[in-house]
């Protein structure tokens, strides 16, 4: 009996407000682990405790918070019952206030074998990456989401998938491939990489997607290969027509010209689609960029031109500290709603440590 009663205190329920859906944790694994094995639409991106898409509120119970360090969830915010369900770990049964998802019916994340089908450099630190899957495995997706390559040594990566979603699913995916002087992936992997290679990733994975079912204004931020997962949104609301009802604003930033390896694009919309603008923004252009464009730092372009973000809903992708910095002036100064701030940072290795 004793034994009996041991074994049962090693998992605890969550109840998740206000849906009421409830599911086990097991003693050691995070929240967030546990409610999407159960099969629950939890929101998340990044899995380090520091993009706050998996934010929720801590309504009953006692939680282990993680390792999240206090810029990302200060002691203030904990006061008032905010929790990462990425690295929160239940202490007793607890119950939990979270957005659930809505609009990834028919999304199924599974680990996926594929071959790398084309290599090219976009620009000379940006590779585009295609990979084809097996045929008869057609991956449905959201636009926006992302995928994890599954490396040696249980390492992963992610890379947001910059392909049009397809109703009937697809067979091949393109990603935008930044080099990271010294980072595993690009130095180990990328630089050997060639077509016809055997790779596997887990996908799709995380909360940053379309929301297609809303009527607001779209704005989109994106920083270097940020652009990847906003590009694959912006295919989808012209091939669905949204953009006839939605007014959509991209601003796309680098720091010199040649990060902007697919402007040519981007300013092909602004000139075909309806309701789209195109800000591009250069935050250090040298002479040979030979740039008359916006200069300084892509949020802040952003939050210059739009005195009154209220009725918008915003998509933000790139480096964390641009996406945070967003976060805090769009919603602060600009009354941004605060469920209306989609974000997905990018992370590196080193990033983590720090």
């Amino acid at each position: 009996m004793f034994l009996q009663g041991w074994m049962e205190r090693m998992s605890h329920t969550v109840r998740l407000e206000p849906s009421g859906h409830t599911f086990e944790v097991a003693d050691g694994v995070s929240i967030l682990a546990a409610g999407l094995e159960a099969g629950f639409a939890l929101p998340f991106s990044c899995r380090q405790g520091v993009c706050r898409s998996c934010r929720g509120t801590l309504l009953e119970g006692e939680i282990d918070y993680g390792e999240v360090h206090p810029a990302y969830l200060s002691e203030a915010d904990r006061a008032k019952g905010a929790v990462h369900l990425c690295q929160a770990k239940p202490l007793s049964d607890v119950t939990l206030q979270v957005r659930e998802l809505e609009g990834l019916a028919g999304v199924r994340v599974a680990k996926i074998p594929c071959r790398v089908a084309e290599i090219t450099k976009a620009a000379p630190d940006v590779s585009i990456v295609k990979l084809r899957l097996p045929l008869n495995e057609n991956m449905m997706f959201a636009a926006g989401q992302h995928i994890e390559f599954l490396l040696p040594d249980e390492k992963r990566r992610n890379y947001s998938i910059a392909s049009k979603p397809s109703i009937e699913g697809v067979t091949q995916i393109e990603l935008h491939i930044r080099h990271i002087p010294g980072g595993y992936f690009t130095e180990n992997v990328l630089s050997k990489m060639k077509a016809r290679d055997l790779m596997r990733f887990e996908g799709p994975l995380g909360s940053f997607y379309l929301r297609t079912d809303s009527q607001k204004p779209v704005l989109m931020v994106g920083g270097s290969t940020g652009f990847a997962p906003l590009k694959s949104m912006c295919e989808q609301i012209f091939e669905r027509g949204l953009n006839e009802t939605r007014p959509v604003t991209l601003y796309w930033g680098a720091r010199t010209r040649e990060g902007l390896y697919m402007l040519d694009i981007a300013e092909e919309w602004a000139l075909s689609q309806k309701n789209f603008r195109f800000v591009p923004v250069l935050s250090e252009p040298t002479p040979a960029c030979n740039w008359s464009g916006r200069t300084g730092l892509v949020h802040e372009a952003a939050f210059s031109d739009i005195p009154d973000m209220s009725a918008m809903e915003a998509y933000v992708c790139g480096p964390s500290v641009m996406v945070e910095a967003a976060r805090s002036s769009f919603i602060e100064q600009r009354s941004l709603a605060e469920d209306a701030f989609y974000a997905d940072a990018f992370l590196t290795a080193a990033d983590t440590a720090a």
